[in-house]
Order: C-alpha cells, then sequence, then structure tokens
C-alpha cells in the first residue's frame, strides 16, 4: 500500500504550511509540517524604537491576536519599568482580553472548522445549508468586536492600551448596554454548545506536555506561572527553560519541546491545567461536550474552545457590573519607576503562551527583544500527533486521508505567519 499526500497550502488556516506525508508498503516513511512563511523580522524592527511604540507595533504581528500581542507588550515595558496597574487598569484590560478570545475562538470554531463536519468546503456554502449557524456566528463575532472597541477604541490593533493604562475610558451607558448584549447573548452560548456536542469528532488519543499560565485565583489569560502538566512551575522569566526552540530544516518556524518530545499549548492546554478556575456554566459546558481533564484528543482542542467562549462571555459579565459598581473614571497612566530595564511579559491568547521579553535603555529605547508564539510552540507536537494520526487513517483513500490530515491541523487553530524571529548566521 503506498500513498503520499502533498498539500500547498492548508486550507483555512492563517499562513501557509504544507503537509507531507509519503506511506510506502504500508509504512510510514515521510511525515512533516512545513511551515513556510517568510519570517517578518518584527523582533528586530523594535531594536532602537521608544517603548512607547512596541506595543503599536507588535499588534502588527496578527490582526487576530493584535489585543494578545499588545497586553504582552505591555507587560513586558511594564515589568522592565516597574509599572504597576491600577485595579480599574486591570479590570479594563482583562474585558478587552475576553473580547479578543470571544472574536477568535468564534471564528475559528464555527468558521473554519464548523464546515469539516458539516460537509462543506467553507464557510460561504454554509450560508445556503446552514443559514442559522452562519448568523449566529456572526452576531456573535460583531458582540465580541464591539466589546474590544468599547474599551480599546477600535476592535484590531488597539490604540488606546498604552504602558501604564488606558487613554480611553468606556462609559457608563456603555457598560450598561454591553453588559445587556453579553446577557442576551447566552441563547446564542446554549445553541453553540448544542451544536458542537453532536459533532462526530474524531477518535483519537495522544498524551502530551499541556503548557499554560496558571494563578491561584482565576483562569489565568494576562500573567502568572508557567505552568506544564508534567509537574513544572516556573514564572515567566525562566520561559526558556520550558520553550527550549530548536530549528528543522522543513520549517522556517522554530520547534520546541520540554520533557518530552514536544509540547501543547492553546486552549486544550488552559483547559487541562486550569479547569477548576472555569466559570460553573462554562464546566456545565465542557459537561455538554463531554470533556473533563485530563483530555488527550486534539481534535477536541476546538471543543475546549466553545468552554472558553462561555467562560470569557460569563466573566465579561461579571467584570462589567464590577465595573459599574465601582464607576469608571479617567485616570492618569501608571507612572515609571527606573529605567533601564528588562521584563518578561507573558498571555494566553487564543491559540496559547505568548511570551514578549524586552531590554530598556537608560534613554527609553528597546535595545533588545525576544518573541515566542503559541502556534510555533505547537508546530513539533502538531507535527508528533501527524505521526500518530496516519497509521489510524492509512486504509482510507488518499482523499479522505487529506481531509483527515487538514482537520488535525485545523483543530490547533494555527497563526502560521506569527513567524518573528531574527535569524542568527554563523560566518
Amino acid at each position: 500500500m503506498n500513498k503520499r499526500i502533498d498539500v500547498h497550502h492548508v486550507t483555512r488556516v492563517e499562513g501557509h504550511g504544507n503537509i507531507v506525508v509519503e506511506v510506502e508498503n504500508g509504512e510510514l516513511k515521510t511525515c512533516r509540517f512545513e511551515v513556510v512563511e517568510t519570517p517578518r523580522f518584527f523582533e528586530a524592527m523594535l531594536r532602537g524604537r521608544p517603548y512607547g511604540e512596541a506595543s503599536h507595533i507588535t499588534s502588527r504581528i496578527c490582526g487576530i491576536c493584535a489585543t494578545g500581542h499588545a497586553t504582552a507588550s505591555l507587560r513586558a515595558s511594564e515589568k522592565a519599568l516597574g509599572v504597576e496597574l491600577s485595579e480599574q487598569s486591570w479590570l479594563l484590560r482583562k474585558l478587552t482580553f475576553h473580547g479578543e478570545i470571544l472574536d477568535s475562538h468564534i471564528l475559528h470554531v464555527y468558521m473554519l472548522v464548523a464546515p469539516d463536519f458539516l460537509g462543506v468546503g467553507s464557510v460561504i456554502p454554509l450560508v445556503g445549508s446552514h443559514p442559522e449557524v452562519v448568523l449566529r456566528a456572526l452576531r456573535m463575532k460583531k458582540l465580541a468586536g464591539d466589546l474590544c472597541a468599547m474599551v480599546t477604541g477600535r476592535h484590531t490593533h488597539p490604540i488606546a492600551m498604552v504602558v501604564g493604562g488606558f487613554t480611553n475610558f468606556p462609559k457608563m451607558s456603555e457598560l450598561e448596554a454591553m453588559r445587556q448584549r453579553l446577557i442576551d447573548s447566552r441563547k446564542d452560548l446554549e445553541a453553540t454548545v448544542e451544536l458542537f456536542s453532536k459533532l462526530p469528532w474524531p477518535e483519537f488519543e495522544r498524551e502530551t506536555e499541556y503548557v499554560s499560565l496558571s494563578k491561584p485565583d482565576e483562569y489565568a489569560f494576562i500573567d502568572g506561572d508557567i505552568v506544564t502538566s508534567d509537574g513544572v512551575r516556573l514564572p515567566p522569566e525562566r520561559y526558556k527553560e520550558v520553550t527550549n526552540e530548536f530549528i528543522v530544516p522543513h520549517s522556517s518556524a522554530k520547534f520546541t519541546r520540554n520533557k518530552r518530545e514536544s509540547l501543547m499549548v492553546g486552549a486544550l492546554a488552559r483547559f487541562n491545567n486550569n479547569y477548576d478556575l472555569l466559570h460553573p456554566k462554562a464546566k456545565e459546558a465542557a459537561a455538554a461536550l463531554g470533556m473533563k481533564p485530563k483530555v488527550t484528543n486534539t481534535f477536541l482542542n476546538s471543543a475546549a474552545q466553545v468552554v472558553e467562549i462561555v467562560h470569557s462571555t460569563e466573566d465579561s459579565i461579571r467584570i462589567i457590573e464590577e465595573l459599574l459598581n465601582r464607576g469608571v473614571k479617567p485616570e492618569e497612566p501608571a507612572p515609571i519607576k527606573h529605567m533601564p530595564g528588562e521584563g518578561v511579559g507573558v498571555a494566553e491568547v487564543p491559540r496559547g503562551l505568548l511570551i514578549h521579553h524586552y531590554a530598556i535603555g537608560e534613554d527609553g529605547r528597546i535595545t533588545a527583544a525576544n518573541c515566542i508564539i503559541p502556534t510555533n510552540q505547537n508546530i513539533n507536537n502538531l507535527e508528533q500527533d501527524m505521526r500518530a494520526w496516519v497509521p489510524k487513517v492509512m486504509h482510507k483513500s488518499e482523499a479522505e486521508m487529506q481531509l483527515d490530515l487538514e482537520m488535525l491541523v485545523r483543530a490547533y487553530d494555527p497563526c502560521i505567519s506569527c513567524s518573528v524571529h531574527v535569524l542568527k548566521i554563523q560566518r
């Protein structure tokens, strides 16, 4: 039995990646996920720039995770400069971060994953076959975008978040209206959970090392320790001990590994490591989806995103109610305490653990930067999953195998264009 799968490029993902699989006489000979994006060198762009520009520059790494990159960037600068955020700034940061989680997860599960299960090639024919699904997705996505815009001035590439706080503050009337819209969206949440609880998820199990942030009192999205399902707990400053980047010939993006041959970040890793801190309604959604940690079916990363959609909606309602009780007042950004400095900012963007590491000189300009992107951390694990998945689907036709492998790639919700590293060449 000889088969060859050669996909250039995988569709319904952000960026360009290839699947190359060769089976000879029933034996797997070649199995690669090739990242063929050109690195865009954002770290080099930051060198020599004033620290106040960093979050606006790095938010352009990704239009989907713009808020996440801006947040990690700001936390790196704030830690380097000794800036301590006010309670109001923390609440606003968390609220807009929930907006990004909602926006990205809704896009992924409805428009990139659902077509595979509903028998169509993309979201476009889904408009004709399942119009109610598409309309629901668009309603939910607009709500998420409006939430981000209310806090940070616009949906994509936020402009109101700055080192030490914000330059824009939502009105009480806007918060009241947003709270009601989020409450009204619960009907769409229930329909979302019902839809995805009925999907025929592929049967696949492969345990790996799940890596995420962790905090003792909340489901961590901003700050916290780096933890793994294998018992590692480290402060963010020691991130290199977990990420351990290395180069392979077939990928422009670096691979990572820690205790095992590979590691996984993202919604499933957060779910496995932080399940106890999910909102009760999110735990109900997980039960409806048949999920309780430890979940080792990679395809259920998308289901974990559905759980997080419920969590982020409910926690957004809670945060808005706290802001309404406190009152939102314009305030100056928190002051800088020292310069120069060095800091590591961490955040759980939709695709997983994001790390920004900056050194800032006496003149306020960035002298060094390092960015570790979640998709790059996942690529090694994706390739290991492919090696485990191919023998289970080898009996199928090449077309069926190709679809199965593409679905596995899409389960990771990869954002491949986030390759940002500078390459050091030895002469």
